[in-house]
C-alpha cells in the first residue's frame, strides 16, 4: 500500500489530493484548493499538504511520496516533481475513463494534450502567451463588466446575439471589449462572443494534435465555466470535429491527482529496484 500526495501550483491556485494506492487500485482520500490571491504559493502548499492529511486523519510519517507539479519545483518539502503535462494528461483519465483528450485551460494559457487510454501524452499543443484565451483574461474582463465569476456561465448562455471578439492578443482583446460596451452590446453577447473567440482557438489546437473522435475533458480553472464548454462544443459542430466536450466537477484537481499517481508509480518502481538491488 502507498499513500501519496499530488500538489499542483498554477498560476491562480494551489491545488493538494491524497491518494492510497492498493494493489494498483487508487483511491481518493482527499482534496484541497486555495486561489493565490497574493499569497505565498510555497505556503499555501505546505498548507495543502497539512490539510488534506488532517482531513483523511494522517500523519506525515505516513505518507511514502510527495509529488508536485505546475510551478511546484521548488517545494522544498516534495519527494519528486512532474511535468505538468504529463500530470494533467493522467489526472484527466481518472476523472473520465476513456478520455481521448485533456485541455487544460489555465490561467495564464491552454492546451490540448492527446492521451492513450493510460494517460499517456501522444501529442499536445499549447497557446502562445499573449492568447486571449485564458482564466485571467476572463477574470479582467468580468471585472470590467462588472460581472462576477460565478455569473460568467449563465449570462453567456442566456445571449441572443454574441459578438464575436477578433483578437488574439489579450490587451488588442479587451479594447476590443471596451468597444462593444461603448455600441451597448449587452453583456451576456459580450461574454458568449469571448467564449467563442476561447473555443475557437481551443478547438483548433484539438485539431492539430490529431484527434478526430472520442471525448476531450476540460481542466483547469476554467474548466467549470459552463458557458465556455458550451461554446466548445458548439465550436466543435461548426468544425466538423467529432470530439464530444465534457467537465467533471473535480476538473480543477486533475493536476494534482496525476501528480499524486505518478507519484505512487514512482515510488513503487524505485522500491522495486532497491529489493533488486538487495538481493
Amino acid at each position: 500500500m502507498t499513500v501519496t500526495i499530488g500538489i499542483d501550483i498554477g498560476s491562480g491556485a494551489v491545488k493538494s489530493t491524497l491518494f492510497r494506492v492498493d494493489g494498483g487500485e487508487p483511491q481518493w482520500l482527499a482534496k484541497r484548493c486555495e486561489r493565490i490571491r497574493r499569497r505565498d504559493p510555497m505556503t499555501l502548499a505546505q498548507e495543502g499538504r497539512d490539510g488534506v492529511l488532517a482531513e483523511a486523519g494522517l500523519g506525515l510519517d505516513e505518507v511514502d511520496y510527495i509529488a508536485t507539479t505546475g510551478e511546484g519545483e521548488n517545494v522544498k518539502f516534495a519527494t519528486g516533481h512532474f511535468y505538468s503535462m504529463t500530470t494533467h494528461a493522467r489526472g484527466g483519465v481518472f476523472l473520465h475513463p476513456g478520455a481521448s483528450a485533456v485541455v487544460d485551460i489555465g490561467a495564464l494559457n491552454g492546451r490540448a494534450i492527446y492521451v492513450d487510454p493510460r494517460g499517456k501524452v501522444l501529442a499536445y499543443k499549447m497557446t502562445s502567451q499573449c492568447a486571449s484565451g485564458s482564466g485571467q483574461f476572463l477574470e479582467n474582463i468580468a471585472r470590467y463588466l462588472g460581472v462576477a465569476i460565478e455569473e460568467i456561465g449563465p449570462l453567456s448562455q442566456s445571449s441572443q446575439n454574441p459578438e464575436k471578439c477578433s483578437s488574439i492578443c489579450a490587451v488588442l482583446a479587451e479594447t476590443d471589449v471596451i468597444n462593444m460596451v461603448s455600441r451597448g452590446i449587452a453583456t451576456p453577447d459580450v461574454l458568449k462572443g469571448i467564449h467563442l473567440s476561447m473555443a475557437s482557438r481551443i478547438v483548433k489546437l484539438l485539431k492539430v494534435t490529431g484527434i478526430k473522435q472520442g471525448t476531450a475533458l476540460i481542466t483547469g480553472g476554467l474548466a467549470l465555466d459552463s458557458g465556455l464548454l458550451a461554446a466548445i462544443q458548439e465550436e466543435m459542430v461548426n468544425e466538423k470535429v467529432g470530439v464530444v466536450a465534457v467537465s467533471h466537477p473535480d476538473s480543477i484537481y486533475a493536476g494534482a491527482i496525476g501528480a499524486a499517481l505518478w507519484g505512487a508509480f514512482r515510488h513503487a518502481k524505485l522500491n522495486g529496484l532497491r529489493e533488486l538491488a538487495a538481493a
